[in-house]
Formats: C-alpha cells, sequence, structure tokens
C-alpha cells in the first residue's frame, strides 16, 4: 500500500519491566463514576455509565521512574487534574458477558484525564460536545503498564488512588468505590463498540479536582502500579 505522505507513527505506552511497548487503538472514558465527584459536579444515584472519547495520540505516556512534561493547553484558564485507574485491553468483540469481561484485560495503569474545564463548562451550556474539553494534545498522561498477571487478585477491592500537586494531596479514594466496576463498564461499552486490543479505559476519578497552574508536578499514584509524574511546562 502507498500512501501520500509516511504515516504518523503509532501511540504507544511502556510496560514495567520490558522492553516491550503497548500499542494505542482508541481511548474511552467513564464519565462520573465516582459519588463523590458526581456530587461535586452536580450529580447523585447512581445513573447509567455514559462516556465520551479522547484520541488515541492525546497519550502522553512516562515510563517507570520517569518524569514527563505536559505543555499547558491554549485557550483555558482552568485546567483541572482527574486521577484514575486505565484499563488496557488485549483482545475485544461486542456484547461481551459479564463472566467474559476481565479476560479481555492484558494489563492496568495509573492515567490523568486532563480536562479544560471551562471549556467544558461553556459546552455544557450549549449542549455542544467535550471535544475541545477532553480531547486535545497531551491531555491522557498515563504510566507504564503492569499486565495483570503480576498483580494480586484482589487488586481491584483493595487498592486505592491518589494525586499529589506540589506534594499536597488533592484526591484519594478506592478502586471498590466506582460506581461501575471494570467487568460492567467493559460490557457496556461492547454494547455501543466493537472493542479491540489495544483500546484503553479510564475508569473515572474521585472527588478533589482542581485547577493545576505551569509549574505544578503532579503525582498519581494506585496501589500496585507505576507512579505517573508529570510536571506542567
Amino acid at each position: 500500500m502507498n500512501f501520500v505522505f509516511a504515516p504518523a507513527a503509532v501511540p504507544a505506552i511502556p510496560v514495567v519491566g520490558s522492553a516491550d511497548y503497548f500499542p494505542v487503538h482508541r481511548i474511552y472514558c467513564v464519565g462520573r463514576n465516582y459519588a463523590e465527584h458526581a456530587k461535586e459536579m452536580g450529580d447523585s444515584g447512581r445513573e447509567a455509565p455514559f462516556f465520551f472519547s479522547k484520541p488515541a495520540d492525546a497519550v502522553l505516556p512516562v515510563a517507570a521512574g520517569a518524569r514527563g512534561c505536559m505543555p499547558y493547553p491554549s485557550r483555558t484558564k482552568e485546567l483541572h487534574h482527574e486521577v484514575e485507574l486505565v484499563v488496557a485491553l488485549s483482545s475485544g468483540g461486542s456484547h461481551i458477558t459479564l463472566a467474559d469481561a476481565a479476560s479481555h484485560i492484558w494489563g492496568y495503569a495509573v492515567g490523568l484525564d486532563m480536562t479544560r474545564r471551562d471549556l467544558q463548562a461553556q459546552a455544557k451550556q450549549g449542549g455542544r460536545p467535550w471535544c475541545t474539553a477532553k480531547g486535545f494534545d497531551h491531555s491522557a498522561p498515563i504510566g507504564a503498564l503492569t499486565r495483570c498477571t503480576d498483580l494480586s487478585a484482589d487488586f481491584l477491592t483493595s487498592g486505592s488512588l491518589d494525586l499529589q500537586v506540589n506534594g499536597i494531596e488533592r484526591q484519594r479514594g478506592r478502586l471498590d468505590q466506582m460506581i461501575w466496576q471494570v467487568a460492567e463498564i467493559i460490557v457496556e461499552l461492547s454494547q455501543l463498540y466493537q472493542l479491540q486490543a489495544g483500546d484503553l479505559i479510564f475508569t473515572g476519578t474521585p472527588a478533589g479536582v482542581a485547577s493545576v497552574v505551569r509549574g505544578d508536578l503532579l503525582t498519581a499514584q494506585v496501589d500496585g502500579l507505576a507512579t505517573l509524574t508529570v510536571e506542567l511546562v
């Protein structure tokens, strides 16, 4: 096959303890999947899950032990952090059953769903899509992936996640506090899309989202996974 210009490189994420990289196909994100965050965003209760997407090349991969640099995006004065567990799929399909959902997971990482909150608020007010608020360049920093087989069997029920900004804790939650658990998210997404190997799922953030500025250092952690460190420049 001939191309009119050279195709872009495949977005990819480093893997803990390996020289291999995980190629990214699509990025799906779950909205308001922690009750306290839903409340701070104006909702309450266990609503049906809803989703939005980021471009695959929005990933900002950061190797274990390294520090990533994220350029502060244009057209915003209110850039917010959202720490999340990220699920990486090794296979997919449509209409996946709850019993089979876990078999499609390759591994996990900690990620940041960075959001131009002021643009999101404008979009909500006008009933418009969130694309410019959620899907901008470098809007999905992500740490190195850890294989499922390298994690404890109770990882999703005993782990916690947190975010520090300049050494001060901003967000903290437990993975078992998700309104929709990982397997349920996969099932629901597979009713809407043909999931594929390389898909990433950002699973939602706990309460405490807030603004960050140039020079801030963000440190995101999920128990058992490689720490994600990102500086805003």
